[in-house]
């Protein structure tokens, strides 16, 4: 399959995505995307192993290579082809045991810098089943990346975007290109900075005589790096939009009303009016666009009182929410042009900000239909395919100071509603099981049938 170069593509990391870079080289913690496919059978084996040959290319091709200069613009470098052997383990394991093997290899090393950023591996089950799972760097792309570039490698479609090869410039090449290029942000920089005194006047403004926060428990083992659980769900298509419609609502407000009905079994603080934050992920990313994360978010509150029962408030809310989201910037995310300049104590809240891990929100994505291609990296259409983001090398302490975590996503293929939640609760029992617990109750206060694994 010959390769469509682009040449002259910007190789400049957007904002976003430096701000998300940097934040994983301050912590250590690494956010990254997780695709699942389990056939029930055996996939297509020359399909998959030239699916795996194709996904390094496009915007899954690519590496970053930080500036020379420590408040300089990191560019991308050419990284074409498979950045890993394809992994197939020899020795089944049992269907049991899938979950686990899912998150072993979610927890293997990538990284955006040096390599690889993804990695894909091959598990055969004991019950003639067999499971396949991509795992990549969010600092690469988000989840509107990872599904192009599934599809563009099931369609056997080579992408070179044209960026330089690693370490092609000299020191002083390099050092001269960096300095130049800051000279150019001078004028951005200005402006960003004039952005921020505004935005901190702002806030001290809505935040005079603020209420004293309660002490925060002592945690234990913070520095103890926790698997965050994570489960999954499948509800068929017909079915699911036939609910949405009887409550009076859509998709899209059946899922924020699932995911604030979630909070609440879930234990996680309410509003003092009561309602649940979502943050809501929207796609921003057109097939030009080569930014590793190119989303913008929502925000919306959510009454999780009646939600099963009427959805109608919950579809205005969502309504509403992405109508401001498109008519008024999100002054925060203005600020990150000032990242490379500022603390790395201070790096991760500005990466927080970028990505919304502020007052205890809950995460609820759709990302809507997605092609049959996304669900064929063998050849034919897996029977169950899921989509995950998940933390490598998170600690107990980020996540107590973050008051837990709780992800939905979700996306609409192959006839069924493919459901992933991932939860941590501070003083809640944090197992899969009980995250299986909490989800089935959920589904049974809608009236929804699902399969959870």
């Amino acid at each position: 399959m010959p390769t469509e170069t682009r040449p002259g593509t910007d190789s400049l990391l957007d904002h976003v995505d430096q701000a998300l870079f940097l934040g994983l080289r301050a912590t250590g913690q690494s956010a990254a995307m997780q695709m699942v496919w389990v056939y029930e059978d055996a996939p297509n084996w020359d399909e998959l192993r030239r699916s795996h040959q194709d996904f390094g290319f496009g915007l899954a091709g690519r590496l970053i290579e930080p500036s020379v200069l420590p408040f300089g613009r990191h560019r991308w470098v050419s990284s074409l082809g498979p950045a890993a052997p394809l992994d197939v383990a020899v020795t089944p394991r049992p269907r049991a045991e899938l979950s686990d093997w899912i998150d072993e290899r979610a927890q293997l090393p990538i990284d955006p810098e040096h390599g690889p950023a993804w990695h894909m591996a091959v598990q055969p089950l004991t019950d003639g089943s067999t499971a396949v799972t991509l795992v990549g760097s969010h600092c690469i792309g988000d989840g509107g990346a990872a599904f192009l570039s599934v599809f563009e490698a099931v369609m056997g479609a080579r992408r070179d975007l044209g960026y330089p090869l690693p370490r092609s410039r000299t020191r002083r090449q390099a050092l001269l290109a960096d300095t130049r290029q800051t000279v150019r942000d001078l004028p951005e920089l200005g402006r960003t900075l004039v952005a921020a005194a505004k935005f901190l006047r702002a806030k001290r403004k809505t935040s005079d005589a603020p209420p004293s926060a309660p002490k925060r428990a002592a945690v234990s083992r913070p520095g103890e790096t926790v698997i965050v659980p994570a489960i999954s769900a499948f509800v068929d298509l017909a079915k699911w939009d036939a609910r949405a419609e009887a409550l009076g609502g859509n998709g899209h407000s059946l899922q924020a009303g699932l995911a604030a009905r979630l909070a609440v079994h879930q234990g996680r603080a309410l509003a003092a009016d009561g309602t649940v934050g979502l943050i809501v992920p929207i796609n921003d990313r057109t097939l030009e666009d080569t930014r590793a994360n190119a989303v913008k978010l929502a925000y919306v509150r959510v009454d999780p009182t009646h939600v099963a029962k009427d959805l109608t408030d919950t579809r205005t809310a969502v309504r509403e929410a992405l109508k401001v989201m498109r008519e008024k910037p999100d002054e925060a995310l203005a600020l990150l042009p000032l990242n490379p300049f500022v603390p790395k104590v201070a790096v991760r809240h500005s990466a927080d900000l970028a990505f919304g891990f502020t007052d205890q929100p809950v995460s609820s994505s759709n990302v809507g239909d997605l092609p049959i291609q996304v669900a064929s990296p063998g050849g034919a259409p897996a029977q169950q395919v899921m989509l995950r983001g998940i933390d490598q090398r998170i600690t107990r302490g980020v996540l107590e100071e973050r008051s837990g975590l709780l992800t939905v996503v979700s996306g609409r293929l192959n006839g069924k509603v493919t459901i992933t939640v991932v939860g941590y609760q501070p003083g809640a029992e944090n197992t899969k099981q009980a995250l299986r617990d909490r989800l089935a109750a959920v589904f049974e206060e809608f009236e929804l049938t699902a399969v959870i694994v």
